[in-house]
């Protein structure tokens, strides 16, 4: 029988995208095109999950700028507004205080509302606090103003890694909640940008933050909730609708139906259920929040957001006089933290969670142990070693101690209490980023900062004991089958052992 042949190109798009393709009757075998994978083999990339990932990515971005703003702008600050050492402490620390309080409202709306509906009320709480920080008069009003987007990066900071995580395939889920890391460590690196574009007009700088809400706002109306969300609300087409349009096959694909009807399961077994703090102190799921809780307290109080907030700051007690030099150098700190974030991205699906916070951890420790040491010998090359181990510091946090929290917070928990249990990780993350940030000036002021680091360098050397015995490796494995470890009743730790084996 004779039939006509399609051109090559519109062969190739019929393959690689199965929706378009003409069902047909089986008894013709084609041959799948070069260049696309054969019929049933999944595709390696598939552009709308990195959409998603880039979009919900925005919060992070969000999240950066708003903390690294305040870099440039403490400067201007305390010319026009002459605020003191704990006035500047409070302003300073009101975006994680005010993220606390998100972190909650965030854990009691997420299954009920939605992870979509809240990513975009806290794009309206971003834009109202940037046009109220850049209309301020005066140090309370900014302080209320940094308090919104506190609250507003409390619940995106949540909601934002939750979304990603219950879009993405099991083999890319790590890689693809790392953007979120990668879009805080970008906002870095622009607030510092805006510091210096702006030099001494803080309003401007703290107005520009309503540019990227803005496209977050946008952004989020061509998104719709993940279908796990979707499937524990008992919204089943829609799920499944959901998970076809991210995975871009039809529902029909036997792949899709397969990833489905275990998510649908997953729902199933936990239907009915309304997690409380008991569940979370339950054999069941007691070891996922010691692992969650544990890796944000090491990450905050290694002192990232000491070295964020306050970079000039630091350099200027290492040596550094000039204003220009000290912006300068803290926007090449935050270059290093974008690039080696992207080297943590490319590896965390390839060396795994447990071998890269070992290192991270290995080389925060050595870097501000260094800096400590430096700095109580006196040493005439303080500020080069400073700079050289602000550079290792944020270089390793950067690859595994920085979005490795993140990501291992929106895996570890079962779908009943993952949104309880990421709202309490979130609650010590942001308790004691508060801590951190509130206490530097101070602690800096008391013990100087030999003491200051030497303290955050045995935190480092902590993560390592904690990572060694506690954390398990969830490189691969879905998100069900961590759930069904966790029922099993069998250690946390040996996940990883058990998947590989």
């Amino acid at each position: 029988m004779r039939t006509t042949s399609s051109p090559p190109s519109a062969r190739w798009r019929a393959w690689c995208w199965p929706e378009a393709r003409t069902h047909r009757a089986s008894a013709r075998q084609e041959v799948a095109p070069p260049g696309c994978p054969a019929s049933g083999q999944a595709r390696r990339e598939a552009p709308m999950i990195y959409l998603i990932a880039a979009i919900a990515g925005l919060a992070g971005a969000l999240f950066g700028f708003d903390e690294g703003v305040i870099a440039g702008a403490l400067a201007p600050l305390r010319r026009d507004l002459g605020i003191d050492p704990v006035a500047e402490g409070m302003m300073t620390a009101a975006v994680p205080f005010g993220a606390f309080i998100g972190a909650i409202i965030g854990g009691r709306l997420a299954a009920a509302a939605g992870r979509r509906k809240l990513l975009l009320w806290s794009a309206i709480l971003f834009i109202g606090g940037a046009l109220l920080s850049a209309l301020a008069g005066g140090l309370i009003t900014l302080t209320l103003a940094r308090l919104v987007i506190g609250l507003a990066v409390g619940v995106a900071a949540m909601m934002a890694p939750l979304y990603i995580s219950e879009s993405a395939p099991a083999k890319e889920r790590g890689m693809l909640v790392s953007i979120y890391q990668l879009a805080i460590t970008l906002g870095i690196l622009g607030a510092y940008v805006v510091g210096y574009a702006f030099d001494e007009n803080w309003r401007w700088m703290f107005a520009m933050g309503a540019v990227p809400a803005v496209m977050l706002f946008g952004g989020i109306f061509a998104l719709s909730d993940t279908p796990r969300w979707l499937a524990m609300r008992g919204r089943s087409a829609e799920a499944k609708a959901a998970l076809a349009r991210m995975r871009e096959r039809p529902e029909s694909d036997p792949a899709v139906a397969a990833e489905y009807e275990e998510i649908r399961a997953a729902a199933a077994a936990d239907e009915g259920r309304k997690a409380t703090f008991a569940d979370l102190l339950s054999p069941r799921v007691r070891p996922a929040l010691i692992v969650a809780m544990g890796l944000f307290l090491l990450q905050q109080l290694s002192g990232i957001n000491a070295v964020i907030y306050y970079a000039p700051t630091v350099f200027e007690l290492s040596g550094f006089s000039s204003t220009t030099t000290q912006i300068l150098a803290t926007a090449g700190i935050g270059v290093v933290n974008v690039l080696m974030t992207v080297v943590g991205m490319m590896l965390i699906d390839r060396l795994g969670r447990r071998l890269l916070l070992l290192i991270g951890f290995t080389g925060t420790a050595v870097s501000l142990g260094a800096i400590a040491i430096a700095a109580a010998t006196g040493s005439p090359s303080l500020g080069v070693l400073a700079l050289a181990g602000l550079v290792l510091y944020i270089a390793s946090f950067a690859i595994a101690i920085g979005p490795l929290p993140w990501v291992m917070m929106s895996e570890v928990f079962p779908l009943d209490c993952r949104a309880l249990g990421m709202s309490i990780a979130s609650l010590v993350n942001w308790g004691f980023n508060f801590i951190v940030v509130f206490s530097f000036p101070v602690l800096v002021a008391e013990f100087g900062l030999a003491g200051v680091f030497g303290l955050y360098a045995v935190v480092c050397v902590a993560g390592l004991a904690f990572t060694q015995w506690l954390v398990p490796e969830t490189n691969g494995v879905s998100l069900e089958e961590i759930e069904r470890h966790l029922r099993s009743g069998r250690p946390l730790r040996e996940l990883g052992r058990l998947h590989a084996a």
